[in-house]
């Protein structure tokens, strides 16, 4: 059988959006090294999705997209609940299968060199899970050594994370204690234990304290800088418009737009005016069917 087609079927802060970036700094964190005759060239995609398919039953979730996530970025998949974003992204880091549809990431098949891919992504999944019944510095030497990470290496980083992640304090505790945006960050610590290429992050900042989501966002920053990548689902347009370089708009389990944030918002004042006209979105309207709610008791 073809390689393609596999065998079964939080709240915003005041960092700079990407418009307000110097051009500079964007041209050099996507843009090739110099060729032979000094000519620039412009970098592989981190993530190549081609005529991806998942249907669940008689549900089709993800219906034959296709994306090219540039390198070094902060790439935003974006769309209203049930969309298909997690779906994709699982499909794309290896823990779903498709139904039809090829995957490259780092330049690697996700399914025809699985240990390749794994070994270059970081992933924070929707619904994290964790070995509860581990403290948080226990869980990072796990995952160090899951990784095959010298002991000392491990403790190394483990120290540093902690250290920048606010986790220091409570490294001892179990994490079956820890907070809902502690157990974010102790996930995302996971995450990066092993210096990813590319870094999944399905809703990271969802039910996290501005405190925690200011914390997170500065690791992720720093990490972009190096030449990283980071791809984050969202539904919260403020937050993306805030963070990305390339957005991705997803809707029905299609992708009704993709590019830069400039490209994507067009004309339209916002993100969010741009996001809602793209998905044929507009809210309710409540009629009288509410006439009782409110008012003098």
């Amino acid at each position: 059988m073809p390689d393609h087609v596999p065998d079964r079927a939080a709240e915003q802060t005041g960092r700079q959006t990407a418009a307000g970036r110097p051009a500079a700094r964007r041209e050099a964190r996507t843009a090739a090294p110099d060729t032979a005759g000094g000519a620039r060239t412009e970098a592989p995609p981190a993530v190549r999705v081609e005529g991806l398919w998942k249907r669940f039953g008689e549900q089709v979730a993800v219906a034959g997209i296709d994306l090219d996530l540039p390198a070094g970025q902060f790439v935003g998949l974006v769309g209203p609940n049930g969309a298909g974003k997690t779906t994709t992204l699982s499909m794309v880091t290896g823990l779903l299968r498709p139904d039809m549809g090829r995957v490259r990431v780092a330049g690697h098949d996700v399914w025809g060199d699985p240990v390749a891919v794994k070994a270059r992504i970081g992933v924070l999944p929707e619904g994290l899970r964790l070995f509860e019944r581990l403290s948080g510095r226990e869980l990072l030497g796990y995952t160090g050594r899951l990784r095959g990470l010298p002991g000392d290496e491990v403790d190394k980083r483990a120290t540093q994370l902690l250290d920048v992640l606010d986790l220091a304090g409570s490294q001892h505790k179990l994490v079956v204690d820890y907070s809902t945006g502690m157990r974010k960050k102790i996930g995302l610590a996971s995450a990066l234990l092993h210096n990813p290429e590319v870094l999944f992050l399905d809703e990271p900042f969802e039910g996290v304290d501005p405190v925690s989501a200011q914390t997170i966002r500065g690791v992720l920053e720093r990490y972009t800088e190096s030449g990283a990548t980071v791809v984050f689902s969202s539904h919260v347009m403020e937050l993306v418009e805030s963070l990305c370089d390339w957005v991705a708009v997803m809707a029905a389990g299609r992708i009704r737009a993709q590019g830069t944030l400039a490209e994507v918002r067009g004309d339209a004042p916002s993100l969010q005016s741009a996001f809602l006209e793209l998905v044929g979105a507009q809210g309710r309207d409540t009629g009288e069917s509410l006439d009782w709610l409110g008012g003098a008791r």
